[in-house]
C-alpha cells in the first residue's frame, strides 16, 4: 500500500485532503444508518476508520479497480494507522471500506451485493 506521507503538514495539498476527508466524514455520518451493514446509528464510530481507509485507499490507488486492490486492502487493514482501537475484522468492515472507495471512484455496486443488516457482530 502506498505511503501516507502526502499528509505532511508542510504539504500545501494537506488542507485540500483534510477538507475532503471532513466532507466525506460528514457524508457518512449522515448516511451510515441507511447502509445494510449498519447495526444502529450509535455504531458509526466503529465504522468511521473503515470509511476513512476506503477514502484514502481509493485516492492512493487511482486507476485500480476494487477487485484488483481488495487483497492489498485486506492486508493493509490490520496495519492501518487510523484504525485506533477498532478491532473489527476485514470481513466485518469491508463493505464500509468498499462504500467509501466507490464514492471516491464514482463506481457503485448493486444494493443486493452489500452485506445484509445483522451480519456484523456488535
Amino acid at each position: 500500500m502506498p505511503d501516507n506521507s502526502f499528509v505532511d503538514p508542510s504539504n500545501p495539498l494537506r488542507d485540500d485532503w483534510a477538507a475532503a476527508w471532513e466532507t466525506e466524514d460528514n457524508y457518512w455520518t449522515e448516511n451510515f444508518s441507511s447502509r445494510p451493514y449498519a447495526i444502529g446509528p450509535d455504531y458509526y464510530e466503529r465504522f468511521r476508520p473503515a470509511y476513512r481507509y476506503g477514502f484514502e485507499s481509493a485516492r492512493h490507488n487511482a486507476g485500480r479497480t476494487w477487485d484488483d486492490a481488495e487483497s492489498d486492502l485486506r492486508t493493509g487493514w490490520d496495519r492501518y494507522e487510523h484504525r485506533g482501537e477498532n478491532r473489527s475484522t476485514w470481513e466485518e468492515i469491508k463493505d464500509a471500506v468498499r462504500d467509501a472507495w466507490d464514492r471516491v471512484t464514482g463506481h457503485a455496486r448493486a444494493p443486493e451485493t452489500a452485506t445484509r443488516r445483522g451480519d456484523v457482530r456488535p
